[in-house]
């Protein structure tokens, strides 16, 4: 399978954690399918307050989306804070936009109290405005973020882009300096470790094939075998399959294409991201960026809305590396690969209990190592007591749309608009 194949970079630089062999429990407290960020730091938070936890991942730990994401913890959400006020009120937009930032003060100081090796650094980030427009977009949105939430940004004009970004295509810009990059198979191998340190199980290559009902707790099958459990916790995220369909037909998975390029001479590495920002920018079908800490270029967007090869997804990302820096046109691609992430219909995160009586914490739209850190941790410690703070995402409802199932027919359409509409 081209996706288990297609090794990222950071797969490549990082010692994966093992865990030692070990059978499978036939009882535990919790069981949480899913072994990234999300699965891990819940089983972490569970083990921590006495629980016995089993975590149960289908291929290696951290398979998914911790090892194949940009390592950028952005702060904000999918929606702009504006738009959060006008949906959910004042107060809880207000709400969940501070979440954010509560997500990546969380990743801070555990990588700094536990002692994290993995190139974590509060570097800010800039989204850099594709189109003229765009800029004004983000001039209104520095001064909503100042005036209603008191949360400080910086614009950067098109005059001044040469020190923030060595690129032509780009009309302005806002920094956020409270955002952050880390090398996130890196970071994952610390989080695994700390959550078996606690006591959790972590038991890679055991993946879910069915889930019961069992009087009050849960029968889960596996292709290890079976294992009762008082309590489960779906954390599958871009990956969740036909064993939850309550929650399959709540997440849209989508591919994300990521390469990286030989390592570059130190001088053009300083000249194409001076201040090692991570950047994004305001494309609906956005690219994103940054430099690594061997001085590569990592660049990532939606190369395609439908199935496509890494190969293919290589040769596209080549050519917008191309566009936004025309000096590294011809420039090697060593490493290129592809993961899901989870959008949700309304484009938020969402933790809680569905009730079928599992619990949940899935659909981080593209925030998942701050978001998903943050809230696996949330979701532990609200499973282990009922006293503990629940995020002001277990508030809202989950939706799903009655006609999907799973599978997202709809994206290339989605994806042609989108495209359009950069195009225009």
């Amino acid at each position: 399978m081209m996706e288990a194949e297609a090794q990222s970079y950071w797969s490549a630089t990082a010692q994966a954690f093992e865990p030692p062999p070990s059978e499978l429990p036939a009882k535990t407290d919790v069981v949480v399918v899913g072994g990234g960020y999300t699965g891990v730091s819940a089983a972490r938070a569970l083990a921590e307050r006495g629980a016995s936890v089993a975590v149960l991942e289908a291929n290696k730990l951290g398979w998914g989306a911790s090892s194949r994401n940009g390592g950028m913890m952005i702060v904000g959400l999918k929606h702009g804070p504006e738009l959060l006020v006008k949906m959910h009120g004042a107060e809880m937009g207000r709400r969940l936009f501070e979440t954010s930032l509560e997500a990546n003060r969380h990743v801070d100081e555990l990588i700094n109290r536990e002692q994290i090796d993995c190139e974590y650094g509060r570097v800010g980030h800039l989204t850099a405005a594709f189109k003229a427009k765009d800029y004004d977009s983000l001039e209104h949105e520095a001064e909503f973020l100042d005036r209603r939430f008191g949360h400080q940004t910086k614009l950067v004009s098109r005059a001044a882009m040469a020190e923030e970004l060595g690129s032509p295509l780009y009309h302005g810009g806002i920094i956020d300096n409270s955002s952050a990059g880390l090398h996130p198979a890196k970071y994952f191998a610390g989080l695994a470790k700390l959550a078996a340190r606690a006591g959790a199980g972590l038991h890679p290559n055991t993946p879910v094939t069915a889930v019961e009902r069992d009087g009050n707790g849960f029968v889960v099958r596996t292709g290890r075998g079976e294992i009762r459990a008082r309590e489960i916790l779906i954390a599958t995220n871009g990956y969740t399959g036909s064993a939850f369909p309550e929650f399959q037909r709540r997440v849209i998975p989508m591919g994300s294409y990521i390469v990286t390029t030989e390592r570059l001479d130190p001088a053009v590495a300083q000249r194409i991201i001076p201040k090692n920002r991570m950047v994004i920018d305001t494309k609906h079908v956005l690219y994103y960026f940054r430099r690594t800490a061997d001085d590569r270029l990592l660049f990532g967007g939606r190369a395609s809305f439908a199935p496509t090869t890494v190969e293919r997804s290589r040769e596209i990302l080549r050519g917008a590396i191309a566009k936004v820096y025309p000096e590294l046109a011809n420039v090697r691609i060593d490493y290129a690969w592809k993961g899901n992430v989870a959008f949700t219909f309304d484009l938020l995160p969402h933790l809680g209990r569905h009730e079928n009586g599992m619990h949940y914490a899935i659909g981080f739209c593209g925030h998942g190592v701050a978001m998903g850190s943050y809230l696996g941790a949330k979701i532990g410690a609200m499973i282990a007591s009922d006293e503990a703070p629940a995020p002001p995402f277990a508030s809202l409802p989950f939706p799903s749309r009655f006609f999907y199932r799973g599978t997202p027919w709809f994206l290339p359409i989605v994806g042609s608009w989108y495209r359009l509409l950069d195009a225009l």
